[in-house]
């Protein structure tokens, strides 16, 4: 039987692939037909919207993360680089990819990987926010 923490951990992890196809301007047809509706993952993910998400703090979004368990971090930490990243570049918003940024390099923190793509997206950002 599937927890309520695994289910929202796949759901995490769904996210973040679908996230990346989209970043990547390679997205499946299921997800050009079937466009992704942040709301109710978010919703299935945090309990709340993600008009709800982004108006919170940075600190407020890690405390958030926080409450999660430690090993689970680094795949919200992911999610939440990939989703502000996106947001930002679609709706060139500046607190969206300074957000992105800043869930990125937790990312890269928690997680030990040494990631290419999220090191060059954190330098794009950075240089967005110039």
């Amino acid at each position: 039987m599937i927890t309520d923490k695994e289910f929202t951990l796949r759901l995490i992890r769904q996210l973040s692939q679908a996230l990346e196809k989209l970043i990547l301007d390679k997205p499946e047809e299921s997800l050009m037909q079937k466009e992704l509706d942040f709301d109710s993952l978010m919703r299935d993910i945090f309990k709340f919207d993600f008009h709800t998400l982004s108006s919170k703090s940075k600190e407020e979004i890690i405390g958030i993360v926080n409450e999660r368990q430690e090993r689970d971090h680094k795949d919200y930490y992911e999610m939440l680089g990939d989703l502000f990243y996106f947001k930002g570049k679609t709706e060139a918003n500046n607190d969206f990819l300074d957000k992105a940024k800043t869930f990125y390099e937790l990312y890269l923190q928690t997680s030990g990987i040494f990631a290419l793509p999220i090191i060059n997206r954190i330098s794009e950002i950075k240089k967005a926010l110039e």
